[in-house]
């Protein structure tokens, strides 16, 4: 069923236990390219295929040209929240939204505010050497180790704690998402085009009232039955909620 802005309006303005679920299709407006629409990082020129490099096995075998990938074009370290971050972090202040859960891992959920975000595939600000368990900044990845590999002082790689394909959910992650999606009066689905598994297969424990699709797409899901489908840039349309704030 298609709504519009103002039916959105409403849901937000009557549920009490929102949960936001979100994909790469987020963060563009912040200059943060996707994965799988046209102008996305899967369908720009590359020496292997995005799913080989971003895997654990590549990762393993082929690690300088791993980071050599992962530093050109997966961190965007000035990249700033746009108005759908800024939203979702101002309806969590109200009270309304109670969790975000997102597939991205660039942060920019919790620098614009939203503190209980669940994490689906890690994130590139928590770096940890394999061999010792210590913890670096992104900062470091970017400039201490810049054109290498980066090595803790023990000798260890010091790898971005991302799921790479090959890698298991955090179970504590995903087990806290479920819960929160079990719990959820209305889930807003964002960004998303929900092909990534296990991530998607997440929705399936929703139980609530409404459930919103906001994507530039008309996808399947989309017309699927008790999906309330809003087509556009969730930015722009999560721009012109307003949040009432009780006091």
């Amino acid at each position: 069923m298609v709504i519009t802005v103002d039916e959105l309006q409403r849901i937000v303005d009557t549920s009490n236990n929102i949960v936001f679920f979100g994909g790469a299709g987020v963060s563009t407006a912040s200059g943060i390219p996707d994965y799988r629409s046209k102008e996305g990082l899967y369908n720009k020129p590359s020496a292997h295929p995005p799913e080989t490099i971003l895997s654990r096995s590549f990762f393993d075998s082929h690690t300088e040209e791993f980071f050599e990938y992962y530093r050109n074009h997966l961190v965007h370290i000035d990249a700033k929240p746009n108005e759908a971050h800024r939203k979702l972090a101002e309806l969590e202040r109200a009270g309304k939204l109670k969790a975000v859960i997102t597939q991205n891992v660039d942060g920019l959920h919790q620098k614009a505010g939203n503190r209980n975000v669940f994490e689906l595939h890690g994130s590139m600000h928590r770096n940890y050497c394999e061999r010792c368990g210590r913890f670096y900044e992104l900062s470091w990845i970017l400039e201490e180790s810049a054109g290498a590999v980066p090595r803790c002082s023990c000798g260890g790689i010091v790898k971005p704690a991302v799921v790479l394909y090959g890698e298991q959910l955090e179970d504590q992650t995903v087990n806290g998402a479920v819960r929160a999606i079990q719990n959820a009066e209305a889930l807003i689905v964002g960004g998303t085009s929900l092909s990534v598994y296990p991530a998607a297969g997440l929705l399936e424990h929703f139980q609530g009232n409404a459930l919103i699709l906001i994507d530039k797409q008309n996808s399947a899901y989309a017309q699927a039955d008790g999906v309330s489908f809003l087509q556009g840039d969730i930015a722009r349309l999560m721009g012109y909620l307003t949040v009432v704030h009780e006091n």
